[in-house]
């Protein structure tokens, strides 16, 4: 018996799927890919951000100052900004499984090596190679969740991905700080050497699952039906050619640097990531200089605005979803984040004021992130997609670097953060008008069928 069939909208049959029919395959799809994308990008921030807990042991077995750390952890993004475009163009012309096998083997044998290092120029080295081996990654991930659910199904998708970055917040510190603690002098090793060494296994023995369990697009995945591949790969191109935009510019990195588009999302990327840089960097900080000295108690409420952040990505991300709507839930989000930046600037000496403002900031924060990312594949659409969204994304590594030396430089000059916060909130609050006059309605504007419509809701 013959699938019933439809006319698409260039007039060609094919499969009629009901809105049911299309949520239990996008279910499957999603339960296929997005706990794998999770944990490898847990691994990848973990390995990032685990220079902070081995800060303390680097100083006291090779004298490493503030400085010399500092200058380290700038080099990281320093590499990660110059290849993060030419790492994402590879992977529009490989696939995603090599391009993902290449970077996490990579960063996983960086990352063991700086277990090795003994002077500050060897630190620099290995920090400066885990941003180029980490290049491409992320923008990576996001560009293979564009080749697999249409629009109307990816801000969600996003936000499940996003959540790797507050949930690895929490539990990098437990774990890093458990193997410093646990594993010093085990075979004439150092605590920061044991921490290195074991959380860059990781990620080369997960590079090759990826290998094995990913496939690069929906047609050459051998775990769905020739209908499931034709129903997806009919979505996303009636998702493309709904788009109400003029034709995309072919992509490539001078095509990427001559686009204002692109311009003008990367200046989003650098609100978005100051807004970053407030929340992870300096939450633990805060709290403490408002009274709070216990370690234990340091800790806990340092993990409770990560989990307000998850809760708000998925709520907002399923809203902007049903809602077919990017622009308005990103600037609400990153106001939300500027007025507690601003009242937390007059309010730091009282402590759990202070914790309530932080989660407002934290799910601010996660929840805009999660639906500003799925704005540069609605807008630069499938041919620009891939340069354009590393490109937007080396724009804001370039505020990642910035943001935490310039809050330091503040509390360092005026004796608290309340100048950077508010500094901080008045960046945010030019990534709002980006977000509302530099991009347009009408290029975000979808309008996906009924069954995705309904599929949405």
């Amino acid at each position: 018996m013959t699938d019933p069939v439809k006319t698409s909208l260039e007039g060609r049959a094919e499969p009629s799927a009901s809105a049911t029919e299309k949520n239990a395959l996008y279910r499957k799809i999603a339960f296929r890919l997005m706990p794998l994308l999770v944990v490898c990008y847990l691994v990848s921030y973990i390995d990032r951000t685990n220079i902070g807990i081995a800060q303390v042991g680097l100083h006291q077995d090779l004298g490493f100052s503030e400085g010399v750390y500092a200058f380290g952890v700038s080099l990281y993004f320093v590499g990660f900004i110059l290849f993060e475009v030419p790492s994402n163009a590879l992977m529009a012309r490989i696939g995603a499984r090599k391009t993902l096998l290449r970077i996490m083997i990579a960063w996983g044998l960086v990352t063991i090596a700086t277990m090795f290092v003994h002077n500050a120029v060897m630190f620099y080295v290995a920090r400066f190679l885990l941003g180029v081996a980490e290049a491409g990654f992320f923008p990576g991930c996001l560009l293979l969740l564009s080749y697999w659910f249409p629009s109307s199904r990816r801000t969600r998708m996003t936000a499940i991905f996003f959540m790797s970055i507050p949930v690895s917040g929490i539990i990098g510190s437990l774990v890093s700080g458990w193997i410093m603690s646990v594993f010093g002098g085990i075979w004439d090793l150092s605590s920061w050497q044991w921490l290195f060494l074991l959380e860059g296994i990781p990620a080369v023995l997960l590079a090759f699952v990826v290998f094995v369990m990913l496939s690069d697009r929906p047609a050459q995945a051998p775990w769905l039906s020739d209908r499931e591949k034709a129903i997806v790969e009919n979505d996303l191109a009636d998702d493309q050619r709904r788009k109400a935009m003029k034709p995309s510019r072919k992509g490539g990195l001078r095509q990427a640097l001559s686009d204002p588009r692109v311009w003008i999302l990367g200046l989003g990327a650098c609100a978005a990531y100051t807004l970053a840089n407030a929340v992870s960097f300096w939450t633990p900080r805060i709290i403490n200089e408002a009274g709070i000295d216990d370690p234990m108690l340091l800790g806990l409420l340092s993990a409770i605005p990560p989990v307000f952040g998850i809760v708000a990505m998925q709520l907002v991300g399923r809203s902007s979803d049903k809602r077919l709507e990017r622009r308005w839930h990103t600037a609400v989000c990153w106001l939300c984040a500027i007025v507690a930046m601003v009242v937390l600037s007059f309010f730091l000496h009282s402590p759990y004021l202070v914790v309530v403002l932080l989660c407002v900031m934290a799910a601010a924060h996660y929840s805009g992130l999660t639906v500003y990312y799925s704005i540069p594949s609605i807008y630069l659409g499938a041919k620009s997609a891939a340069t354009g969204i590393a490109f937007v994304t080396a724009m804001g590594s370039v505020a990642a670097a910035l943001a935490p030396a310039m809050l330091g430089w503040i509390h360092n000059v005026t004796g608290n953060i309340s100048l950077g916060l508010v500094l901080s909130a008045a960046i945010i609050f030019l990534g709002v008008l980006v977000v509302l006059i530099g991009i347009s309605a009408k290029s975000l504007r979808e309008k996906p069928n009924q069954a995705l419509r309904d599929s949405a809701e």
